[in-house]
Order: structure tokens, then sequence, then C-alpha cells
């Protein structure tokens, strides 16, 4: 697999500065976040940014994210649509494939066929616009207490229901862990629709107490990460593992250790 740097590893540094590291840490590809980009463009032209990325030789592979995609009002869908259209044009100049989508939190009483049709209308609606751009979604599942789609299994559903050749799936180890999500439930996949395979870890605690400022670097947590790993490289699976990791502990330190010590140790999970 190709090894990625995902932005939220480093939240508190700012754009070019992760793609600095990312760069010098030898990492394959990069995941700029999204609000970091927008930062970045308050002051400097997209041109700007695909210059400085061409010249640390750093391909982006996804934007990450889009939240709340689903279970929206008429006025949240057309926020959504118009986030849609501005990430794809930036995701277009910058040679970048993939944009991460994530569904919103579930309303009580909802039941699972009604969450399923809207976040797949949600999504064909997204496709729609970013299929000007040449632009594909990554719809991210959350394995939290409170999200609308938590699991492999559901993800893969929506994404099946969608049909749309730019709409793939997303699978995340916390969520996956956090979630309760199968090993068989990757297994069943269709690799050709895999956009990303985030790596990590998280501390020992009751799982659905999850939070994302419990992510460890990969190999420090309890998630049985080979046997995740395991069923992943199964699909036949073989792109991009991408380290996520949302600690503010981490943030406290040298952005460029914490990259290092992220590299080393998704390398080591991944070829144990």
């Amino acid at each position: 697999m190709q090894l990625g740097f995902n932005g939220a590893t480093t939240m508190t540094s700012p754009l070019l500065l992760d793609v600095e590291i990312a760069s010098n840490a030898g990492f394959d590809v990069i995941e700029i976040t999204a609000t970091k980009l927008d930062q970045f463009l308050h002051d400097e032209p997209l041109e700007e940014m695909h210059e400085t990325l061409e010249d640390a030789g750093l391909q982006v592979h996804a934007i990450n994210s889009i939240e709340k995609i689903n279970l929206n009002d008429s006025a949240g869908r057309a926020q959504v649509l118009a986030r849609t259209w501005q990430l794809s044009e930036y995701a277009r100049a910058l040679g970048c494939p993939w944009i991460v989508v994530v569904p919103g939190p579930a309303p009580a009483g909802m039941d699972w066929n009604a969450i399923r049709d809207d976040t797949v209308n949600s999504l064909r609606g997204m496709s729609d616009v970013a299929a000007t751009f040449d632009v594909k979604l990554a719809f991210e599942f959350l394995g939290f207490l409170w999200c609308s789609v938590r699991t492999v299994a559901q993800s893969w559903e929506i994404v099946q229901a969608v049909d749309r050749a730019n709409v793939g799936f997303v699978i995340d180890t916390c969520h996956f862990y956090a979630g309760d999500s199968t090993l068989a439930s990757i297994r069943a996949v269709d690799e050709k629709k895999f956009a990303i395979f985030h790596i990590n870890d998280v501390e020992p605690m009751p799982k659905e107490k999850i939070e994302d400022a419990n992510r460890l670097f990969p190999g420090d947590g309890v998630i049985p990460l080979k046997e995740i790993i395991d069923a992943v490289r199964a699909t036949g699976f073989d792109g991009v593992a991408s380290i996520e990791i949302f600690r503010p502990e981490y943030w406290q330190r040298d952005p460029f250790a914490v990259a290092l010590e992220a590299k080393e140790k998704a390398l080591k999970v991944l070829n144990r």
C-alpha cells in the first residue's frame, strides 16, 4: 500500500507545514484537511498550492471532508451541494481524485431504511456535482454512537445503492472498532470502490465512549489492526493507507517528529 499523511494528525499546523512534513518524512501522498485549505486560500491563490505540491513532489489523494451530508433540511442540502462544488473545483485544480464525505447524527426514532434512503439521495446529488469536475466522493461511516451510519456493512449498502462510478467509501480502523463492524463485512466489499484506508489505534476503554481524541499511533492501542489489515488486503485493495489521528496531545508536540513516529509505527503494523 501507499502511505498517506492526513492533516488531522498535526491539526494545529498550517497546510504549508503539512506539505513540508509529508514530503520530508517520505510519505507517498497527502490527505489535505479542508479547513486548512480554506485558511491557505484566504491569503494565497490556489495556483500557489498547486506549485507548492509540485515542488514537494507530493500527490494529493483526498480533501477531507464535507460533514453532515445527510438528513438535512432544504437549506442544509443546498449548503452541502455548494461545498461539494467548491471542494470539487479545488480538487480538480490540485489533481486530487477524492473528497471525503461524512454522515451526520441520527435523528431520534428514525429507522435504518429512512436513513439509508436519505443518504443515498444526498450522495447522488453530490455525485452529480462532483462528476462535473471529474472528482470522486469517498463516503466515510463513523462508528460513534451518535452517527447515522456506523458500520462497514451500512456504508457498503449505501454505496451499492448509490451506484455511481464516482462514489466509493472509506474504512477507518477507529470507526471500524468503535462501531463493532465485522471482518466479514470488509471481505464482502468491492475493492474497486475502496478509496482510502484510514489507519490509527485507540486507548483501552469502552467502545461506546470512544471519541476522536482517544486515537493513538498505530500499534499503541487495542484495535486488532493485524486482523483488519489482513481483511482489507483480502479484498485485493492495494491503495492508500492514510494515518489519521485526532489526538490533541500529539498536536502539542513537534509536528515533524509526530509524522515520523506515525510513519514508523504505521509501517510496522502494515508490514507485520
